[in-house]
């Protein structure tokens, strides 16, 4: 992937201007962050450069100044919800999100449940946390909310909440996903800390959509094509362009909650600090661009990615018809079409003539690995051990595996534990692979290139199985797949 994105002086300026904003509140700010802390693979896919840790490392730059309260909602945990991308619950989510926390040694304060009206499972949730030594606070249903102010900010609104007691100047409120009442928890919290005499501030902190980019370009409708299920769309702030005559892009629900935060800020302040939905925020990730064109290439490849997602979700049972609609409209919008995903191009080609499921893995110099379905392996596990082969430097027709260690894992798998399918998946070939690395220099040298398949793009002709998908994503490879299954099966795995 070609580097567009300078990630070291993103830290810097950010942590400078959130520092900047706390000094304009008098030494107390509430931070609402959007999007992932830890694991931002989607910043790093579209902003080729950005690292998927990078705002942990920028909040470590305020560590010793800022304390976490995880916000998670009652419904969610009612729900139980799930994190798409793990597959895990919001409650369990709340947990990994502790424990990743305090392992580079920020300070996580407390959670707060949102949203509640008695719900069992969310007092279950609450017990457990307590059971644990995490500090926990309630936040209740507003009847009216976000539109009947004066009741909101009201003894009977706000005042009905639990104060969360904080212990430093910068309050990062952070949740497992969407959904969960950080900006209700923000706010409450500054109508509890008014009461108390102290005038605490409130900004927003996300990372898209990129608010000095144009509205069409491919980083913003990327972002779109990312929340396509929950219905978001970018917009022209009309507030800050009323207010300064500036284009600045924002997202919908912030445009329309405005006018009632605003009022809000009033009633509790007596005015509002800000003028528009873009005034909150504190983002500097469009400064540190370095590569436009490498930018924007990069987000076109997101789009498709996210398109080929949700045709693959509509393959499995759900109905995302509007979700591939509104995404289609975003690649009529960028310019592009699937024929624009080479990698997908070269596996169908493959696949066709083959007459077999075909994968392909484009590599940093453009390269483009085919791996074909054979009796020893799939072919996911071909194309990658194709690709540690070319990295290497090594011949294509170089035998890595020999068959007395591809032997006995096939018969391990089909006499043993009971799989009907004797190929190897993705992870076996690598546990070979490594085997066989403590005597084979050539397989130990393919072996040492597994970092270079990072943010490498494949396809596959078919739905992978879960496992070789699973070991894709580890292995940080950006897969898209087309949404046919490998044979007539009702059950796939």
């Amino acid at each position: 992937m070609k580097i567009g994105y300078d990630n070291d002086k993103y830290i810097k300026t950010q942590s400078e201007q959130i520092r900047k904003r706390v000094s304009q509140f008098g030494g107390k700010l509430y931070l609402e962050f959007g999007g992932k802390l830890f694991d931002d693979h989607h910043a790093s896919r579209v902003l080729p450069g950005f690292q998927p840790d990078s705002k942990l490392k920028m909040l470590l730059k305020l560590k010793d100044e800022a304390e976490i309260v995880i916000s998670v909602s009652a419904t969610a945990i009612e729900q139980k919800k799930l994190r798409r991308d793990l597959n895990i619950s919001y409650d369990k989510e709340v947990l990994r999100l502790i424990d990743l926390f305090r392992s580079v040694g920020l300070y996580v304060g407390s959670v707060v449940i949102t949203q509640y009206s008695g719900q069992a499972s969310a007092d279950k949730f609450r017990d457990n946390l307590r059971d644990l030594g995490i500090k926990v606070f309630t936040h209740y249903k507003i009847a009216g909310y976000p539109s009947n102010v004066p009741l909101i900010v009201s003894e009977n609104g706000y005042g009905k909440n639990e104060y969360i007691e904080t212990e430093r100047k910068i309050v990062v409120v952070t949740a497992p996903g969407p959904g969960s009442g950080k900006m209700a928890t923000c706010l409450s919290q500054l109508y509890h800390e008014h009461l108390r005499g102290i005038e605490a501030g409130y900004a927003k902190f996300e990372t898209f959509p990129i608010w000095n980019l144009p509205i069409n370009h491919p980083v913003n409708l990327a972002y779109e094509a990312a929340t396509a299920d929950l219905n978001d769309m970018n917009m022209i702030d009309p507030f800050h362009l009323d207010a300064y005559g500036v284009p600045t892009v924002n997202y919908n629900r912030d445009v329309e909650i405005f006018p009632v935060l605003k009022a809000i800020f009033t009633n509790i302040y007596g005015s509002c600090p800000y003028k528009s939905p873009t005034d909150m925020g504190v983002n500097m990730a469009g400064n540190c661009i370095t590569d436009d064109e490498a930018v924007r290439d990069a987000a076109n490849q997101e789009i498709l990615r996210r398109y080929y997602s949700a045709i693959c979700e509509e393959r499995h049972g759900a109905d995302t018809r509007k979700e591939q609609e509104r995404i289609l409209l975003l690649m009529n919008k960028a310019g592009i079409s699937v024929s624009d995903r080479r990698v997908a191009i070269a596996a169908n080609e493959v696949a066709e003539e083959t007459g077999s499921p075909a994968a392909t893995i484009e590599l940093s110099d453009g390269t483009i690995i085919t791996g074909k379905t054979k009796n020893l392996l799939g072919c996911a596990s071909a194309a990658v051990l194709n690709a540690l082969k070319y990295l290497a430097g090594l011949d294509d027709k170089l035998l890595l595996l020999p068959s007395y260690l591809i032997g006995p894992v096939q018969d391990l798998k089909v006499n043993y534990l009971g799989s009907k399918n004797p190929r190897l998946h993705v992870d076996e070939v690598l546990v070979a692979l490594s085997v066989s690395a403590a005597t084979d220099v050539n397989a130990a040298k393919a072996l040492s290139c597994l970092p270079q398949l990072k943010n490498c793009d494949a396809h596959i002709s078919v739905i992978p199985s879960s496992v070789d998908k699973m070991f894709y994503r580890k292995l940080g490879i950006n897969l898209t797949n087309e949404p046919e299954y490998e044979n007539d099966n009702l059950y796939h795995v």
